[in-house]
């Protein structure tokens, strides 16, 4: 199972130019032996994917105390007693600004059991099975991605906004691919996530699939690319070539 991760991981890096590795994400009962706890404090839970880049680690409610909205869409069991009262005076903040509204906040999507654990790390060489690849891409390969995921999963992916960690609980509960913009405060949080990049998780249940759709769009634009762009200079120097003459450039 090491080797078709290293492989996905692989192929998802080369086909998409990632920047940053897939990271994978798995939601269990006991950690895995070997994997370490997350040593440090972050501001909010989200700060996790970007430290996964780099080492796999396990958390549970306790590291994402100074995050009542991810314990609250993660459903993290065994929450600090602190959580509800912090909950409350996060929404009633972010309700003052109308940022949020009651009916926007019940809709807001949960992890539908409930959580003990949350490991992270780099896919390649994941310990567990992941529940979630999560990948960082701008707006030519989140391209690619949609076209890929649209094959996999019958239909275009949410394109989902506040709160970032959302995706979370919206990709697991639906079982097909999300897309997120993120949120104010993860854009705070995270380096990697720039005005350029959104957030995209994958369920793992479908990695290969999406691994062999994503390969197959990243081939076939970058030949299209070719292609427009070589009409696009015969129709500039004042050609008017046929498609099939364009496809003739091609070759």
């Amino acid at each position: 199972m090491t080797q078709d991760r290293r492989r996905q991981a692989e192929q998802l890096t080369q086909a998409l130019e990632l920047s940053l590795p897939p990271i994978a994400m798995a939601l269990c009962e006991a950690v895995p032996e070997g994997v370490p706890e997350f040593d440090g404090s972050v501001p909010a839970g989200c700060v996790f994917w970007q430290e996964a880049a780099g080492r796999t680690f396990a958390t549970s409610a306790g590291h994402h105390a100074l995050c009542s909205i991810g314990i609250h869409t993660h459903h993290f069991s065994q929450a600090p007693a602190s959580q509800p009262e912090e909950l409350r005076a996060s929404l009633e903040a972010m309700m003052g600004l109308d940022y949020v509204r009651e009916d926007e906040v019940a809709a807001i999507p949960v992890v539908q059991h409930e959580v003990k654990h949350a490991l992270y790390g780099p896919l390649a060489d994941f310990p567990a099975d992941p529940d979630l690849v999560l990948l960082f891409a701008h707006a030519r390969q989140g391209l690619v991605l949609s076209e890929a995921v649209g094959r996999v999963d019958g239909g275009q992916p949410p394109a989902m906004g506040r709160p970032a960690c959302a995706i979370v609980p919206g990709a697991l509960n639906h079982g097909a691919a999300a897309m997120s913009l993120g949120c104010c405060g993860a854009r705070a949080y995270l380096d990697v996530l720039s005005d350029d990049v959104a957030l995209w998780a994958l369920p793992g249940s479908k990695l290969d699939r999406y691994c062999e759709q994503i390969a197959a769009f990243a081939q076939a634009n970058r030949t299209l690319a070719m292609f427009h762009e070589r009409r696009r200079a015969d129709v500039e120097s004042g050609g008017r070539p046929t498609v099939r003459e364009s496809l003739q450039r091609l070759s």
